[in-house]
């Protein structure tokens, strides 16, 4: 970052923000053994009539029918929304919001992957807010105060939505996408169920594990670590580095989604309390701009930001790597995190994840750099800070070049 004064902002920011960790009201949301364990926990609560926020896919594929049948058998009222976007917009929490108005809903179910799930957390969001439209509560503490009862599902392994803070929302009009991050958005309960996902076909297994990696790895090379999101961070990407294989080439592999699962979990536990950094703001660019998958944006730039830092993360970097089994302890910290760095690309490589992001137009990349640059300086932990024109460099290096497959 070129300018020093803004350097120590963002650090002196950064600090207040760590200093303050350990008193501020995160959470972990019970987790629920399976579906079936729904419809009691609402009935116990009196819940009589719930929000299910789902995707048509996820819908079509019969994966929510169990559970709104066993709403039903249990006399509990179950309005559905399913017109949730792979990056859900503005227009998707309005419209699930009117539907939850309109049914009288007591709670809300999340059930799909991150785009479900934060759809869902921001419906509460505007629940519990009724006057505050959603780009107002762009950023941190824009909402302080309790949203409906939550239980989050997710089928995918990646986002770890279902333990975090965050609900990421696409602005279409201005090509904009945006973090809400409060504590009331940590749903109350979740439910890992690996069966759930047995599904989900090989390429987005693929680049939502990736996703959950890099949630992982982020939150770990940052500067806002504490004992426990090392720990998660440490679990995830063991976990990750042996099972992810694994449920890519099978699907139906029980272990290893079960695995993956608790891995995103772990990672979201992680990310939640010491946060991500530039490979999130970059892919959230890209998810405004041109619709890009998150999970496929943050796999393809994550190695590219982890060579920028340099010597910056390898410290760090080399200790997960070691956690992971990637490296030995008798190797050096620089080798180490080089490793970690060139098992990321083959694992890339070998599940058919592309290393550039061709919708990336020239003209488009100021915009976006600034719209990287703000959602993460000062908040983002990053091991080294850069500055609009430091990112607009990562978007060159991320696009597809002349004559390359």
């Amino acid at each position: 970052m070129r300018n020093p004064l803004r350097a120590a902002y963002c650090r002196t920011f950064q600090t207040v923000f760590r200093l303050a960790l350990p008193i501020l009201p995160y959470r972990e949301p019970v987790q629920l053994d399976g579906l079936e364990a729904i419809p009691p926990l609402l009935e116990g609560k009196g819940v009589r009539s719930v929000l299910l926020v789902t995707d048509r896919s996820v819908r079509g594929l019969g994966l929510t029918a169990p559970l709104e049948g066993a709403l039903k058998d249990r006399g509990i009222a179950c309005a559905v929304y399913d017109g949730t976007v792979p990056n859900p917009t503005i227009q998707n929490v309005e419209e699930a919001r009117q539907r939850y108005l309109d049914a009288g809903a007591q709670a809300i179910l999340a059930v799909g992957g991150g785009s479900a799930m934060d759809c869902a957390k921001a419906v509460g969001a505007r629940i519990a807010r009724p006057r505050k439209p959603v780009r107002r509560m762009r950023g941190i503490l824009k909402v302080l105060r309790p949203t409906p009862l939550t239980i989050a599902v997710p089928t995918t392994a990646g986002t770890g939505s279902e333990a975090t803070l965050a609900a990421v929302i696409t602005d279409p009009e201005h090509k904009y996408k945006y973090p809400i991050n409060d504590f009331p958005l940590i749903p109350d309960y979740a439910v890992l169920d690996p069966a759930i996902t047995v599904g989900l076909p090989p390429f987005v297994t693929a680049t939502t594990g990736m996703d959950a990696l890099t949630h992982a790895v982020e939150a770990y090379i940052g500067r806002s670590t504490t004992k426990l999101t090392r720990a998660m961070s440490e679990e995830a990407a063991r976990l990750i580095v042996e099972y992810l294989p694994r449920a890519y080439a099978d699907g139906g592999d029980l272990e290893a989604r079960r695995a993956m699962l608790r891995a995103a979990y772990c990672a979201g536990v992680s990310f939640t309390r010491s946060y991500v950094g530039y490979v999130h703001g970059v892919a959230h660019s890209l998810g405004g701009q041109y619709g890009v998958a998150h999970g496929l944006a943050n796999a393809v730039i994550l190695p590219v930001f982890l060579e920028e830092y340099g010597p910056a993360c390898w410290k760090k970097l080399s200790r997960l790597a070691r956690a992971a089994g990637l490296a030995g302890a008798e190797e050096g910290d620089e080798a180490a995190a080089k490793g970690f760095i060139a098992w990321i690309r083959a694992a890339n490589r070998a599940m058919g994840i592309p290393e550039t992001i061709p919708e990336i137009q020239a003209g488009d990349i100021p915009t976006m750099a600034r719209h990287a640059d703000q959602e993460s300086n000062p908040l983002y932990p990053v091991p080294k800070l850069m500055d609009q024109r430091e990112l607009e460099k990562i978007y060159q290096k991320l696009m597809k070049k002349e004559g390359s497959q």
